[in-house]
């Protein structure tokens, strides 16, 4: 498994740490949306922001909580409809080892 990303924020400073789980929390709570919905709504989310990384692990996520390869590509169509291109650029990195 690789090291968490905040892993300086968890060390340094836990309370904020603490923070952002609470509310990633609170974003995932499986409630109204679907959990896969919610995290192909995340991903699209971080590749229109560019954060590869981001939309490999939501989009490994989505998939675990139900979404099909189909569900997780047309996100990326939708993304790329409001955000543009770079967003496919993004994505493309983001799952070529995981599609």
């Amino acid at each position: 498994m690789t090291e968490n990303p905040l892993k300086v924020i968890v060390d340094q400073d836990p309370q904020l740490f603490n923070l952002l789980e609470n509310t990633r929390e609170l974003a995932f709570v499986e409630d109204g949306i679907p959990l896969k919905y919610k995290f192909l709504l995340a991903m699209s989310l971080d590749a229109a922001n560019g954060a590869v990384n981001g939309v490999r692990s939501l989009a490994v996520q989505a998939m675990q909580a139900g979404a099909t390869k189909e569900e997780v590509m047309q996100a990326i169509r939708i993304t790329q409809y409001i955000f543009g291109v770079g967003s496919v650029y993004t994505a493309s990195e983001a799952l070529k080892d995981t599609m």
